[in-house]
């Protein structure tokens, strides 16, 4: 409680107080902003989801680990150009504003989608099913890599000082919840609509039309959405451009965003994007198994995001970091080594929930703790570029490398590899500040400059 009152102290200045802002407009507000960011990671997990499906249809024949390869070489590629989204996108939403950037964002993930929806196959058009595969994967990883900072930047000055922890974990309830929906788009699919002929075909189209159709209604709501009072009182006092040249001028703060992001990010896609695959093709669950027990561990993570996420605004957003490092640093490879042994549907969905319960102490503070680190003129491109940038050489080849590492014969090399990223982001976590305590949140521009 003390803790929170020196917060509240620190975010009051008289000479920039914003104006105040009802309940339930900040909720609408905040809901509105998440449930844009919901349809962006449907879109772009529904690519992991159906990828058992469509590889085979873009790839020259060859065996299951082979064209899973190829496709996870598509997916990693896309993330190659999260940076320059988060570039481009962030300087926009620190220029113009975070509600302009997240309609741009959501419109081009819905180009994107449409286009996977709609490109023949190689026996049909040859090399050019995966090369435009590849340009739309490209647009896609643009679109999210300006989406992550905007969202993340426009839920922390939405919310209460008090409940920043709360309400930015909403950021990852709506990016799991994307996953889940796709999922169970494919459950639905699988089990009561198409046969596995069928979806092999020309079933696996069905979600990239739904994803495009839902991005057209986010862009709607979004378009509805109001700026934040943080973007329009500093735009209004500050002449410094929101450009790399400015944000090299914080490099403590973007060396914390990369160490961070790069233990948690490799955990995160290795627990949720890469584990319905890896139940497949390692342990010898069927796809309908697979699918099952990913979607149920992937609702209870949901679930704990917030709950995380209140914690912190409790205890601290350093103490859930430094819990998650080392439970992930010591418990990855005994999980993982236990994942990949034949056994019941429960006895996995019960690893992979323990599992998941590590990763949430990543993912219920991730966005939180970078929005917390820069001020108000370079938030944006601060939080988005320096974690595309990571996450792009960590979390976008995590997939590969797993898959890769398996081709040679090894495995259980990738699960130290995944506790060794996560120990060096628990090095930096012992020796950071409290972010809550010393958040550039808690201060606009103008008491900056004064």
């Amino acid at each position: 409680m003390k803790r929170q009152t020196e917060q509240i102290k620190l975010y009051d200045c008289p000479e920039t107080q914003v104006a105040s802002i009802s309940h339930s407009k900040r909720l609408r507000n905040i809901f509105s902003g998440s449930v844009g960011n919901l349809v962006e990671y449907f879109d772009w997990a529904i690519y992991a989801a159906f990828g058992l499906y469509f590889a085979p249809i873009f790839f020259p024949a060859g065996d299951q680990t082979a064209q899973l390869l190829n496709n996870a070489a598509v997916f990693a590629v896309g993330f190659i150009f999260r940076p320059l989204g988060g570039w481009v996108l962030g300087s926009l939403a620190d220029r113009k504003g975070r509600k302009y950037t997240l309609v741009l964002s959501v419109s081009l993930m819905c180009v994107g989608s449409l286009m996977i929806a709609c490109i023949p196959g190689y026996a049909v058009i040859g090399d050019w099913a995966p090369a435009l595969l590849l340009l739309a994967r490209i647009l896609q990883g643009f679109s999210i890599g300006g989406e992550y900072g905007s969202s993340a930047t426009y839920l922390s000055e939405m919310a209460t000082p008090d409940r920043r922890g709360y309400y930015s974990s909403f950021q990852y309830v709506t990016i799991v919840l994307g996953q889940i929906f796709a999922l169970g788009l494919l459950m639905l699919l699988q089990q009561c609509l198409l046969s596995s002929t069928e979806l092999h075909a020309w079933g696996w189209r069905i979600p990239f039309v739904i994803g495009g159709i839902m991005a057209v209604a986010a862009v709607f709501m979004r378009g509805k959405m109001a700026e934040t009072d943080a973007f329009v009182n500093s735009h209004s006092q500050n002449s410094r451009q929101a450009n790399l040249q400015e944000l090299l001028k914080y490099p403590k703060q973007i060396f914390t965003v990369v160490a961070l992001t790069a233990g948690g990010t490799v955990s995160y896609y290795t627990f949720t994007v890469y584990m319905q695959k890896f139940l497949v093709n390692t342990t010898g669950f069927s796809k309908d198994d697979a699918t099952v027990i990913c979607s149920i561990a992937l609702f209870v993570f949901m679930l704990l995001q917030p709950l995380f996420g209140w914690i912190s605004d409790l205890v601290g957003r350093r103490f859930m970091l430094i819990a998650f490092g080392v439970s992930a640093t010591v418990f990855t490879v005994p999980i993982l080594s236990l994942l990949s042994q034949p056994q019941s549907i429960a006895s996995a969905l019960g690893w992979y929930v323990c599992a998941l319960l590590i990763v949430s102490g990543y993912s219920s503070v991730n966005a939180i703790v970078k929005a917390e680190l820069f001020p108000v003129h370079i938030r944006a491109l601060g939080v988005g570029f320096p974690y595309a940038v990571t996450v792009a050489l960590f979390g976008g080849t995590a997939e590969y490398l797993a898959l890769w590492l398996k081709s040679l014969g090894h495995p259980e090399w990738f699960a130290y590899y995944v506790s060794g990223c996560v120990a060096l982001s628990l090095i930096v976590s012992l020796n950071m500040k409290e972010t809550m305590m010393t958040s550039e949140l808690n201060h606009l521009m103008h008491c900056q400059d004064k």
